[in-house]
């Protein structure tokens, strides 16, 4: 593989007209780009700690997935190392791999994008999204949305070193979104192949209900696939974001750890199939199994499997009515044999019925997003 200078002067070299002109000629677009995955529309979000192999596996075993995110990969002035590449780059049989690389040095994330690619990955992606303060304060992931002169070096440098697709996840904006699709137009004329975004802006984190006509409107603007993520909460709701939005695919994150099932619903409503509606002994027996699964994952860790339970079962909550008072007492042990204990007792009587995790949300326990509720998006000022 060939090193990537980090000299002053091949930084200047990187930008001449010339190689700009090489670079972007793979993004001048005449007609829309098609989707190019075959199989299920549907995207497991890369999640910091979550989306590991043991996790893709187990999700992937479900069902009704077409492609699987890693958790993000930080890229810092340090080369990646064979064995964070040998631990990232763990490919689930039955769904392409997108590796999630997050920095903002332009040569180090060609690096990256070079050695993730030779190791086996679908995709690259570029995260442009996440909002926890100790990402932005390094200006990195959303914060990389308020400088687009930078964005653009970063993507030009991984567009030259990424033989195969190329990605970004991006937010709305960082304080506003009134740039979403400038932004965006950017993103796309650098050689990126598609984008995922999640409507919302980084200052509102995780509050409200995701702006779905911002999907819609870059589906509009956009000549390469986009790809919708923010609550979709249901089943159903992934096919209502697809009709409202136009996008070509649908990602979802928080949605699946709080119903794993979610994504082999949305395969049996495509295929006029009864989808799965678990009782609360399925979604026990879920749990078990996945955290036996992780014994290795975090062995020798200080909490070891406590922790992870512990924040398996806050998720799972969220669709037993009343969920989270209800699992108090459990939160407050202290071995993974006595909180499976207690998530049995407690979760074992419940029918399916009882569960906010069918396919249409009988419960209505979420609110999920919409794109009819107003007829243009509201690109939003500071806040």
């Amino acid at each position: 593989m060939t090193r990537l200078s980090t000299s002053a002067n091949a930084r200047r070299v990187s930008q001449t007209p010339e190689m700009r002109a090489t670079a972007v000629s793979r993004a001048s677009i005449t007609s829309p780009r098609a989707w190019p995955f075959d199989g299920p529309r549907t995207v497991l979000a890369p999640m910091e700690g979550i989306t590991h192999p043991d996790f893709r596996h187990v999700m992937t075993r479900l069902g009704g997935l077409g492609l699987v995110c890693t958790e993000f990969v930080r890229i810092t002035a340090s080369p990646m190392g064979k064995r964070q590449v040998a631990r990232t780059v763990v490919r689930s049989e039955g769904a392409p791999l997108s590796v999630q690389v997050m920095g903002n040095d332009a040569d180090r994330m060609a690096e990256a994008a070079e050695l993730v690619e030779e190791a086996g990955a679908s995709v690259v992606d570029i995260n442009l999204g996440c909002p926890m303060p100790r990402i932005v304060r390094k200006g990195v992931g959303a914060a990389m949305l308020k400088d687009l002169a930078l964005l653009e070096r970063v993507l030009l440098q991984m567009r030259r070193h990424t033989r195969g697709l190329l990605s970004a996840k991006i937010r709305a904006g960082f304080d506003d979104s009134s740039q979403v699709v400038e932004t965006a137009k950017l993103i796309q004329d650098c050689g990126v192949d598609y984008i995922a975004v999640h409507p919302r802006r980084r200052c509102d984190f995780y509050k409200g209900v995701a702006d779905w006509p911002i999907i819609r409107l870059l589906k509009e603007q956009l000549q390469i696939p986009v790809i919708g993520n923010g609550d979709v909460w249901y089943a159903t709701d992934a096919l209502r974001m697809r009709r409202e939005t136009g996008c070509d695919a649908v990602m979802i994150g928080r949605p699946a750890l709080r119903n794993p099932w979610i994504f082999a619903q949305i395969a049996a409503l495509e295929s006029d199939e009864p989808p799965i509606h678990p009782t609360g002994l399925q979604l026990f027996q879920f749990i078990e199994a996945l955290i036996r699964h992780y014994e290795t994952v975090y062995e020798g860790r200080k909490t070891g499997l406590v922790g992870p339970l512990k924040e398996m079962l806050t998720w799972h909550a969220r669709a037993i009515p009343n969920g989270r008072p209800r699992i108090s007492a459990l939160l407050r042990l202290e071995t993974v044999d006595s909180i499976l204990a207690g998530a049995y007792e407690l979760l074992a009587p419940i029918p399916a019925d009882g569960l906010d995790l069918d396919a249409q949300g009988s419960l209505g326990l979420e609110q999920c997003g919409s794109a009819v509720l107003q007829e243009a998006p509201a690109l939003s000022q500071s806040a």
